[in-house]
Parts: structure tokens; sequence; C-alpha cells
């Protein structure tokens, strides 16, 4: 099922969560060990991202580089086959640019409607630690709106090769990412959400946003883009502190800012133990204000560990 079609036909607010694949020397048991725990509150999906190859280039003796990797997940596409055989529960593989040509695109979506996987998360994708800013594969997308349009051209039955003749048409939804601090590369939110738009003209189904821990944030940034026409589900993306160290690596990484009464909380913790109750309440509360609010769903990012999530979806679902 689609997730605008969850969302239609809910009573009350879903609850979701994203998962990441396990490493290249970790087993599929790995991730089930952190799903199972939250799968008793029924996430109607679970979003599976997609990690791009790193790498570094090493001189070998005679002068040349060799390029190694570093770095590497199993493919999504395969993840969200095996959650969909575990768990009979719809999935949203992540579909990014960097890395990928449109050839390789068209592929991956060509095997995720044939799984039955009815919804993908379009995405440009950040650059990899080699790269001083993101760069696209030279037969690739720079852009998620150039990705979003050749998914919706498969949806039409428009595949890169014009001279098939018999084409089937995929029935994916589509949701973009939203961010209501703005992209990091963004001159200010107006501009951002003036290419969110461009998305939702293309055909965009839905968005989910980036974490925040300021609801007012994300109050505002749904109204300006209704006020903009963007009348599609905004789905708000949270995720539970669960170190001491997440005071100052969340505002770096991800170009957030915490708010006061939630840094004065974190700075009295004395182990990453207390931290984690310190998120856990946080989430918490600021999901009950979500809900009354309206939203249609709370989307969990768990980064691989279900403990806070758990404790969350307890005292609200």
């Amino acid at each position: 099922m689609k997730v605008t079609d969850h969302i239609k036909n809910a009573k009350k607010t879903l609850f979701s969560l994203e998962v990441l694949p396990p490493l290249r020397d970790e087993t599929i048991q790995n991730l089930f060990s952190h799903m199972d725990p939250l799968m008793e509150f029924k996430p109607p999906f679970v979003d599976v991202t997609y990690h791009r190859e790193e790498f570094i280039y090493k001189r070998r003796e005679n002068g040349l580089l060799e390029r190694i990797t570093v770095r590497k997940r199993p493919g999504t596409v395969g993840i969200c086959a095996a959650i969909m055989n575990r768990y009979h529960v719809d999935t949203v593989p992540h579909i990014i640019c960097g890395g990928f040509t449109k050839s390789e695109t068209e592929n991956a979506l060509i095997d995720l409607d044939y799984l039955g996987v009815e919804n993908v998360l379009v995405l440009r994708g950040d650059a990899i630690k080699s790269e001083p800013r993101f760069v696209p594969h030279e037969e690739g997308h720079p852009y998620a709106l150039d990705l979003l349009q050749q998914v919706k051209s498969m949806n039409n039955g428009v595949y890169l090769d014009e001279e098939i003749e018999s084409r089937t048409k995929t029935n994916f939804c589509v949701g973009v990412a939203g961010y209501p601090e703005k992209h990091m590369e963004a001159p200010n939110l107006k501009t951002d959400i003036y290419y969110l738009k461009k998305k939702v003209e293309a055909g965009a189904d839905y968005v989910v946003t980036q974490m925040f821990f300021d609801n007012q944030k994300f109050f505002q940034f749904v109204e300006m883009c209704r006020a903009e026409g963007i009348n599609v589900p905004i789905i708000p993306g949270m995720k539970p502190i669960t170190t001491t160290s997440h005071l100052t690596v969340l505002p770096q990484i991800f170009h957030l800012d915490l708010p006061e009464a939630l840094s004065k909380e974190l700075l009295k913790c004395k182990n990453n133990k207390d931290a984690r109750q310190v998120g856990i309440e946080w989430a918490i509360q600021q999901s009950k204000e979500l809900m009354e609010y309206g939203v249609p769903c709370l989307h969990y990012y768990s980064m691989g560990k279900s403990y806070s999530v758990r404790k969350i979806a307890e005292a609200l679902f």
C-alpha cells in the first residue's frame, strides 16, 4: 500500500521508522534484532536508507593510484525484500542521486516494482567524505528534482530506451525531503521551500522532514509550505538524543539548532545513560505536541538502536 493511502485510511497519528541496512560484515539478523522490539507498534511502513560507497585512493609501488572501498552497506533493494518477507509491512527504499547513473536508477526501480514495492523516497544525497562538496555521477542526476522526474516518467511508462515498444507503467508513491531549518546549502528557508514546491509540482506525493527538536520551527515550516500551495502530507522526522555528544555532533552534521531548554538538560548529564533518558522524555513531549497539532504520522530515525524509540512508542502508541 502507498504511504499516502496509509495516511488517508488512518484514524489516528501513525508510527513509522527509518532503519539502516546492516554493514557489509554484519548479517540480516543484526537488522531484525533492532526491528523486532518495534514491530509490535505496527508501523504501516518502514524506510530503508541507502549509503553510498566510500573509498580512498592508495598509491601503489608503480606510482598508480588504487581505489579501495572503505565503507559499503548491502543493497537497499534486497533489504526491503527481506523486511517485507519477515514482517509483511510496506517498505520505503531511499533512492539517491549520488553514485548512480540514470540507467542504474532505472534498473533499481524495475527491481523494486517486481518486488511489489510501491513507495520510494527520492533524495539527492550527501557528499562522501573524500569530496569537498556533492558531485553527481557524470551519467546521473545532479538534483532530487531530476530523480523525481525519472520516477514519475516510469510511472507513465516512459523509460530511458525510447525504442522499447511495450512499456510497463510503474506505480510508485514518491516522497521527498523537507527541512524545517532549511537545507544547509540553501540561502534561506523561503528559497528552500521554493524548490520544495517545484518537487511537489513535479509529482511528489508527500514530504518527510529532517529531524528537528523545536516544534515551533516545524509549525512555521508547515505554515510557509501551505502558504506556497504545498498541500501534500508533511510528516515530521524525529530523532531521540541518545548520547551526550549529540549536543555538539547533531548541530555540526545536520546544521540544526537545539533548544536552550534541551541543551541545559543535556549539560547536566553525567553519562550517556542520563542523556538517553533526557532524549526519551524530550521526544515524548515533542511527539505529544505534534500529535495534538494533527500530524499524519510520526517518523522516527532509529539509527540502528531500538531502545529509545521503543520507550517513546510505549508512551504514545
